[in-house]
């Protein structure tokens, strides 16, 4: 799997959740754009019913990944009991079924990567694995804790940006479908919103395509047989409202 660490415009995603066909979709509209790289930002795995199919795709597509902490509690190195019950059921159930080479595919991540152009965390850079930034108040926080001028985090399931000009406040909102913003002046945070499971109302996958040429950012969102990923929970036994939530992105 290549870095491509010298790519221009990236392609992000995050919280895929074994949600497959929500997956394809987004790769599938990542390669009509022509992206030079395709960034995971973490939880490849969890509420979803086809972890193997995820990160078997993801090692075939994704030229990064980072670990999301439902990837670490199945691989064991967080505690279940942080969890909530639908999540830890979901992460069991993910433990017992997947296969070894998926194990060792999410053994070797890990929730942060800062050697970029752009800063990468699952959660945050003040807590890459567990801090969920979804104020201005947070995200000014983490702006104080990243090196690089432009980063992108996950983990909230909601698309978002926040950005602080020189010497100003921090400011930010959700970013819906077809949002786009400039990056040229000042420090930004990002998040492209959960391609598996999105938590904004709008139950289509999202992704960020990120320009460093330009610079810029805009927000996609991509429809998906959703009926699919919620049978396929249904007929693994996992909690139906699992596969009920897709309906409605939340």
């Amino acid at each position: 799997m290549s870095d491509k660490i010298d790519a221009r415009r990236i392609a992000l995603l995050s919280d895929v959740h074994g949600n497959l066909p929500a997956f394809q979709a987004v790769l599938e509209d990542i390669e009509i754009t022509g992206a030079d790289a395709v960034w995971c930002l973490g939880d490849l795995v969890g509420y979803g019913a086809q972890p193997d199919e995820c990160v078997a795709l993801a090692r075939q597509q994704c030229d990064a990944c980072l670990a999301g902490n439902h990837d670490l509690a199945v691989i064991g190195k967080l505690d279940i009991s942080d969890f909530s019950h639908g999540a830890a059921t979901a992460a069991l159930w993910t433990r017992d079924h997947i296969g070894r080479e998926t194990m060792g595919f999410l053994e070797a991540l890990v929730p942060e990567d800062t050697d970029r152009a752009v800063g990468l965390f699952h959660g945050s850079p003040r807590d890459p694995v567990w801090e969920y930034v979804l104020s201005a108040l947070q995200a000014d926080h983490s702006l104080n804790e990243m090196d690089a001028r432009v980063g992108v985090v996950g983990h909230s399931h909601v698309a978002l940006w926040f950005h602080r000009a020189n010497g100003g406040e921090t400011i930010g909102q959700q970013a819906p479908g077809g949002t786009g913003v400039a990056l040229s002046a000042g420090r930004w945070l990002l998040n492209p919103g959960g391609a598996g499971q999105p938590r904004d109302g709008d139950p289509r996958a999202p992704w960020l395509l990120l320009d460093l040429d330009g610079p810029s950012a805009e927000w996609r969102r991509v429809e998906y047989p959703i009926g699919e990923a919620a049978s396929a929970i249904r007929a693994a036994g996992l909690p139906s409202y699992l596969g009920e939530r897709l309906y409605v992105g939340q």
